[in-house]
């Protein structure tokens, strides 16, 4: 298969990075190609869109005078396609570095943070949008508003990109705005520890122009002193941006945005939980610091659908709530949880966790039992590897066994579909950064079956 020499080839292009890079380079103009190991509805909408992906490792099915290739560290070294490149002398880079790229020649807004990335990069793409910035938008999971992962407008000025700490692929940014949510501990198999992960996120902060604006939450201390030109932000007094008289109208957060103590806007959001109010408060950071005017940020945030698997409801009726979420990590868990119990304090919660990564499953093992045992009812599915090979002796089981709760099971997907199927729970909520994803149109349709 020939080709034009203005094309590009993705290895694991079904990623929900790579994929929006994929969109990039197609709406640029150029041919598209790329690998991915499964169909998923992300590579089927790519092939619709014009952008040809085969499914199974295969040298022949690479096209001839690619003239680059984009890949993603979750292909594993053994991979066929990845050998041949290695060895064919085109040139090849990693989805951060060409996103690096790209930032340089646009005034970029950066969002970093070990939780909440996804949806603060969602609610600044909206903002943008209904304040007619053109800009193009990578952002890390469906974004409601847009259906896709990914915006884009003629002759973009603007980039708001999701900065991903995971092998440090953040430092390789231009920002000229970068919000940081959360420093935790988390990808321990990238970082020696937690002071070495925040170290780096102070090595992003340090990424910024002298004329550049750090958002960060409030808690962040050791932040503070990282840039002068900032705002802080958070529920707590002494928060620059402040959300205040938080509560719940016609199932909408309610609560009033001050900036130093003033009176800002009173917001009205879709999306449930502290957390998205505290997420909404650095989107409202972030667009300030670009100019944009406040009516058209109350305007957006009212209007923000959320991301899909963030909150995401597939069954909200009098009888039966199922919700599910991407969370992954404790901290992520519990601000879903504790949302989940206080809009549905009465129902019985019946959870569904699969645990992602065995390095995670290790490190945090404790702190997960401790979260999930919060549930009524805990179903753990295998743990999902991702990009690792297994740990001897980690396994679902490692937090099964520190969990409280009497009722505990692990189950395979085949089990839990079977369990379902005969329990039909009236508040279920799945969570997980694996393919539990893929499963929630089979768990809608057992727990609406008659």
């Amino acid at each position: 298969m020939k080709t034009t020499n203005d094309s590009v080839y993705f290895l694991g292009i079904g990623g929900i990075g790579m994929s929006a890079l994929a969109r990039y380079f197609h709406r640029q103009g150029m041919m598209v190609y790329g690998y991915d190991a499964g169909r998923t509805p992300l590579t089927i909408q790519l092939e619709s869109e014009g952008i040809h992906i085969h499914y199974v490792a295969d040298i022949k099915q690479i096209p001839e005078n690619i003239s680059r290739v984009v890949y993603t560290p979750a292909i594993p070294e053994s991979n066929v396609e990845l050998q041949y490149f290695r060895s064919s002398g085109i040139k090849m880079e990693k989805r951060a570095a060409v996103i690096g790229e790209i930032s340089r020649d646009l005034f970029t807004v950066a969002i970093a943070g070990t939780h909440g990335k996804t949806s603060i990069t969602a609610m600044v793409a909206q903002i943008f949008h209904v304040a007619h910035l053109p800009m193009v938008a990578f952002i890390g999971g469906l974004a409601k508003n847009f259906g896709s992962n990914f915006v884009f407008t003629e002759k973009p000025k603007f980039m708001v990109v999701e900065a991903d700490e995971f092998d440090r692929s953040f430092l390789t940014l231009h920002p000229d705005i970068a919000v940081i949510t959360s420093m935790d501990a988390d990808h321990l198999d990238i970082y020696s520890g937690l002071e070495d992960l925040q170290n780096t996120f102070l090595q992003f902060s340090g990424l910024l122009p002298p004329d550049g604006k750090l958002i960060h939450h409030v808690a962040l201390k050791t932040l503070e002193n990282e840039a002068t030109n900032r705002i802080t932000y958070g529920l707590s007094a002494g928060s620059m941006l402040q959300a205040v008289n938080l509560r719940i109208e016609n199932e909408r957060f309610c609560f009033d945005v001050l900036m130093d103590g003033q009176t800002l806007m009173s917001l009205k959001i879709i999306v449930p939980g502290e957390h998205y109010v505290e997420n909404a408060l650095a989107a409202v950071g972030a667009a300030l610091a670009a100019g944009v005017e406040v009516p058209v940020i109350k305007k957006a945030l009212e209007q923000f659908a959320g991301v899909q698997r963030r909150f995401d409801y597939r069954i909200r009726t009098d009888k039966k709530i199922y919700i599910d979420d991407y969370a992954h990590h404790p901290k992520e868990l519990q601000a879903t949880i504790q949302t989940v119990r206080r809009y549905y304090p009465d129902k019985e919660l019946t959870v569904v966790f699969q645990p992602h990564l065995y390095t995670r499953t290790r490190d945090f093992a404790g702190d997960f039992a401790k979260v999930l045992s919060q549930a009524d009812r805990l179903i753990l599915l295998d743990v999902f590897p991702a990009r690792e090979k297994p740990i001897p002796g980690v396994t679902s089981w490692t937090i099964a066994d520190k969990v409280t709760i009497d009722e505990k099971y692990v189950m395979d997907k085949k089990e839990l579909l079977a369990y379902l199927r005969k329990e039909k729970p009236e508040l279920l909520l799945t969570l997980g950064a694996g393919d539990i994803g893929r499963m929630t149109n089979q768990i809608k349709e057992i727990l609406t079956e008659i």
